[in-house]
């Protein structure tokens, strides 16, 4: 009898589906520790940012204005986590791309650094009137479980309203970056761009590539991403979460969550998930 029901049972096991893959993915201005922020400073709301990438629970993470004294508190209080990167001078003094990856879900392959100048391998090189070095700090990973593929891209262009022509060389060549990659592996690209979403670094950066804010299933927060420490949103949507491949964007939110009139940063972090095929 016992061996009766379990051969009964085995086709309906296999026809079960299985459990589609997804990867969670932030993007994260973490603002650089400043004292000059006062009751914002670093120290009084980092407890804050850990909590808040601990609820999100993204697989990989592209930060900014990153220094490494931030990173290596976030991955003390987070040790599922490590990450990677140089700062925008080539060594760790200054402002960090730093990417952060889930050691259970992702294994990085291969990893680099460029500068947005006219000599992108020179470590602390500029270009285009910008007024501090810019970079991209990118990542190959493999998904454990699958064995699947992806490239990361991370990035933090120039900040002034001067800067738009800069912003446009810095998206130029990103893209001249992009087109030597495999073109059937996956990218995503994360930043804070400084320049509203529909400008021209943003038509250049998704010819061929999707916005997880106007593509996802489910999409939540507000649009603007920069506040201030104050948590009302200025108009401008300058951070995205940009991905090329077969993937679906099931959901894209803009964290706007804070405690007690106080922020994990300056910028609302950027959040998306992606079911992979």
């Amino acid at each position: 009898m016992r061996s009766r029901r379990t051969i009964f049972l085995l086709p309906v096991l296999f026809m079960l589906p299985l459990q589609a893959e997804e990867l969670r993915v932030m993007s994260f201005n973490v603002r650089y520790p400043s004292k000059g922020d006062g009751p914002n400073q670093w120290e009084y709301r980092r407890d804050l940012l850990v909590e808040t990438v601990r609820q999100k629970n993204p697989d990989v993470m592209g930060t900014q204005e990153l220094y490494y004294e931030q990173g290596q508190y976030i991955v003390e209080k987070l040790p599922e986590y490590t990450w990677f990167g140089l700062s925008r001078r080539g060594n760790h003094e200054d402002e960090h791309m730093g990417v952060f990856y889930r050691k259970d879900k992702l294994k990085l392959l291969d990893s680099g650094n460029f500068w947005l100048s006219e000599t992108p391998e020179k470590p602390g090189s500029d270009a285009w009137g910008m007024s501090l070095p810019r970079m991209v700090t990118w990542g190959l990973f493999e998904i454990n479980a699958s064995k699947k593929k992806f490239y990361f891209y991370n990035t933090h262009f120039p900040h002034r309203p001067i800067d738009e022509a800069a912003r446009v060389k810095c998206a130029e060549l990103i893209r001249s970056r992009l087109a030597k990659l495999p073109p059937d592996v996956p990218v995503v690209i994360t930043g804070d761009f400084n320049t509203n979403a529909g400008n021209e670094p943003y038509r250049i950066l998704t010819n061929g590539y999707k916005d997880t804010w106007e593509s996802a299933e489910k999409r939540s927060g507000p649009t603007g991403t920069f506040h201030g420490f104050k948590g009302q949103p200025s108009s401008s949507r300058i951070d995205w979460i940009l991905w090329r491949g077969p993937w679906k964007a099931l959901v894209a939110e803009t964290i706007a969550d804070g405690k007690d009139g106080r922020w994990p940063s300056d910028h609302f972090p950027v959040f998306a998930v992606f079911r992979l095929p």
